[in-house]
């Protein structure tokens, strides 16, 4: 099986918060120790690989089934990380009664176990102040709320190290190197006359491996991690190329991920041009990735330094697009006016009827419209209304999320 970056099925990641502390979830396929199953090995390749990179394991465990023999196996494979781990006890759903089977995970050795019910959210507040006592101290770099993380991704050999180094000069003299959540990557702070900012370099460091499938997969799940934690994603193409599957499936994670986009295309030097060619090629880029027309584009070359300087002002626009707030006033006028030039959608009789919108949050923007049938609120009128939100507030470089409410019309 062959992995190209963006193969998400593998682990699901997500951003989330405790006490403050901002942290990257990944929920990995699970572990089967000994198995010649194929899916299921490379399950656990994928899991050893999220082991490798975290700063906390969570172990999961089914309390209705016991201390298992995998069980056993999983926690002797887990010690010899090092790594801090929070046993947790999964389907206590009686949980007065269930919790007293937890003692019986003790025999594993890994410290005290914390029963839980996933289902109803009961014993989850404990296990999330153990991650969070089990964390690293705070970098420098995490306490800056100003600073704007950019991760420069796309696939291998596109010039994002060059990208980099150019930005940072030779000699990398102003700059300081920290850590990255990952064993490779270097996270690079950097300041200059347009603000402070932290390069996430996807490329990483080369390491020696015996297994070179194991240097690709190290890879894409740094790619990930750095769209992850990112604000702004610097999409680089090479322009001698033009956009391949690969950089769709890069592209399209970060869509996802709701950040500020800015499609990059390198070695434009390289490309022979005539009349038109940057807007024939800039046509032919978004007819591949659709899903970022609203991305900005810019021509570059990280090799001669060609309009590196002019990314900045790109980087804080896109920033402050995928961070605007819009007051629900004028959202609302907005949104009567887009309903009187292209009235609601009818099925069978029935009309969509729009109450009211709010922004229910920012990176990405994503409002919540109230309606009175979620089922009348087609895809098609999404996108109309999504178009006429960016007319207004302009939005460059950022998704817009839309989430549907249902309202009864005696609540309004």
């Amino acid at each position: 099986m062959q992995d190209t970056p963006g193969v998400t099925r593998d682990r699901i990641y997500a951003e989330t918060n405790w006490r403050g502390r901002d942290f990257t979830l990944i929920d990995t396929g699970g572990i089967e120790p000994d198995t010649e199953d194929i899916i299921l090995s490379q399950m656990r390749e994928q899991a050893n690989l999220a082991i490798a990179m975290a700063d906390v394991i969570l172990f999961l465990t089914d309390i209705r089934q016991g201390v298992t023999a995998a069980d056993r196996e999983i926690a002797l494979m887990l010690k010899k990380s090092k790594k801090p781990i929070v046993l947790v006890c999964n389907k206590a759903d009686n949980f007065e009664k269930d919790k007293q089977e937890a003692y019986e995970f003790y025999h594993l050795g890994m410290g005290e176990p914390f029963p839980i019910s996933a289902t109803n959210a009961i014993g989850v507040g404990d296990v999330l102040d153990k991650i969070y006592e089990s964390f690293p101290p705070k970098t420098e770099n995490e306490e800056e709320s100003n600073i704007i993380k950019v991760a420069v991704i796309g696939k291998p050999n596109v010039g994002k190290s060059s990208l980099i180094n150019k930005i940072l000069g030779e000699n990398r003299a102003i700059v300081s190197d920290i850590a990255g959540t990952t064993r490779d990557a270097i996270d690079t702070e950097f300041e200059n006359e347009k603000g402070r900012f932290t390069l996430i370099d996807t490329a990483g460091v080369r390491r020696k491996s015996k297994v070179k499938e194991s240097i690709e997969k190290f890879s894409i799940m740094r790619t990930l991690l750095a769209i992850e934690r990112a604000d702004v994603c610097l999409m680089m193409i090479d322009a001698t190329e033009g956009v391949t599957d690969q950089d769709a499936k890069i592209a399209g994670e970060a869509h996802e991920a709701g950040k500020g986009v800015i499609i990059v295309v390198n070695k434009w030097d390289a490309v022979e041009k005539e009349t038109g060619t940057l807007e024939k090629y800039k046509k032919e880029v978004y007819d591949r990735l659709k899903y970022l027309s609203y991305a900005p584009m810019i021509f570059i070359s990280a090799k001669t330094g060609q309009r590196v300087t002019k990314l900045f002002d790109l980087i804080n626009h896109v920033a402050e697009q995928n961070a605007m707030r819009v007051t629900t006033s004028i959202l609302n006028q907005v949104i009567n006016e887009a309903i009187a030039i292209v009235q609601p959608p009818t099925d069978k009789g029935k009309r969509l009827k729009i109450y009211y919108g709010t922004q229910a949050s920012t990176k990405p923007p994503t409002f919540v419209i109230f309606v009175n049938n979620k089922e009348l609120f087609h895809f098609s009128y999404e996108r109309y209304l999504v178009n006429q939100i960016r007319k207004e507030f302009g939005l460059e470089g950022t998704p817009v999320r839309i989430i549907v409410r249902e309202k009864n019309e005696k609540d309004v």
